[in-house]
């Protein structure tokens, strides 16, 4: 298995997604050699072999070796800061090359772009199935624009060299057939998942978030999201659907948690709608302060402009929170008891956090059928698709 990230050392949901994809799989007998590009502890993974790559050692602000969201596409490799990726990807295919020579799998299965090229040199090598998992497509991280051309032909190319393809969600799979021109049966969809053993009983502490803690003590209702501060996430919308959102019910407050590129550009955004003294911007969360978020909001907001899955919305819904989704996220596939919106429709969204707000019932009506639902969904059945994928594409 191809990654670029495993937790703790993960920047978002895809190391979380192969973690725990990783894990149902290996409790389902399958013997995994998972390769990062770099070298770090991964403590508590023992049920597969961790094989670094390189010797590059990571800090949580340089695991994707340089930002390449802010360029423009003339010079991908320059302006796009992608160079010292390239430099790790191609270091990282030469070892999955001699990796696969000395230790020869029965399938390579690869995550999303960073690792199709490797894959596609290991397949040629080892002359066994390529399984390319697609978790975002460039279309995806882009949000509205066209993005990088150079990651576009890589996605391209991998796409075209696996033998089974896995998307996480019917949008994606939509996106690789119409944007791609891939043959729909290459395609499978393979719904993510939470493994609630990763999740354990937590305590929630209100010194943590005190300031929103107290305004819920006046009968304010928090909304928030926790999530990469990027262009695909829409969050411009969330601001500006908080801003009208108060000019309808006063008693509101909001807090978005992650970092990226975006994260002056919204802070100066709910400035100039006069809201920054109910919109809290907390940064990077993990372990206590993730939990005790999600913990603290009422409602879960999704404004994706693009979002192949959302396994955050899951994570959410088993931390009793009611979800707010856009059309355009793929966990809305399979989760029903949810209030859903365009990502542009910032007055929808505005008058659906009003009527969670307003109404109790309905608040809790949302948080109980979305915890229902999320409980029903399985790693172990994505694994179950997955090993069915490996053994067909053997034949």
């Amino acid at each position: 298995m191809l990654g670029w990230e495993l937790p703790p050392h993960n920047s978002g949901g895809l190391g979380v997604a192969c973690y725990q994809m990783s894990k149902a799989l290996a409790m389902q007998g399958t013997s995994i050699d998972f390769v990062v590009p770099y070298t770090a502890e991964h403590p508590g993974i023992d049920f597969m072999n961790v094989v670094p790559a390189t010797e590059v050692e990571l800090d949580k602000d340089n695991l994707y070796f340089g930002a390449y969201e802010n360029g423009t596409p003339e010079n991908p490799e320059k302006d796009y800061g992608l160079s010292a990726m390239r430099q790790v990807q191609r270091r990282y295919g030469n070892f999955v090359e001699k990796l696969v020579k000395k230790h020869h799998p029965d399938a390579i299965h690869a995550h999303d772009w960073l690792t199709m090229e490797a894959g596609i040199r290991a397949k040629r090598v080892a002359d066994v199935p390529l399984i390319v998992h697609v978790h975002a497509t460039e279309f995806d991280r882009s949000g509205e624009q066209y993005g990088n051309p150079l990651v576009h032909e890589i996605e391209q190319q991998g796409l075209m060299m696996a033998d089974r393809i896995i998307a996480v969600s019917h949008i994606t799979k939509d996106i690789i057939v119409q944007n791609y021109n891939i043959p729909a049966d290459k395609v499978e969809v393979v719904y993510n998942a939470i493994d609630v053993t990763d999740l354990p009983p937590h305590t929630y502490d209100r010194r943590t978030y005190n300031y929103l803690e107290d305004l819920k003590g006046q009968g304010y209702t928090v909304f928030g999201s926790i999530t990469r501060l990027t262009v695909q996430k829409g969050l411009a919308y969330f601001v500006k659907a908080a801003a009208k959102a108060i000019e309808s019910h006063d008693k509101l407050a909001f807090i978005l948690l992650g970092t990226g590129e975006q994260r002056d550009e919204l802070i100066n955004l709910a400035a100039d709608l006069g809201i920054s003294d109910r919109f809290v911007f907390g940064g990077f969360v993990r372990g206590k302060q993730w939990r005790d978020a999600y913990h603290l909001m009422d409602g879960f907001v999704m404004t994706s402009v693009s979002e192949p899955f959302g396994l955050t919305a899951l994570e959410a819904a088993h931390h009793d929170t009611a979800l707010l989704i856009s059309k355009q996220s793929g966990v809305g596939e399979i989760m029903q008891n949810i209030k859903r919106f365009d990502y542009w429709d910032v007055d929808l969204l505005a008058s659906q956090m009003v009527d969670i707000a307003k109404s109790p019932e309905l608040q809790q009506a949302l948080k109980q059928g979305s915890k229902d639902e999320y409980t029903n969904i399985s790693w172990a059945d994505a694994a179950n698709q997955m090993i069915r994928l490996y053994k067909e594409a053997s034949k």
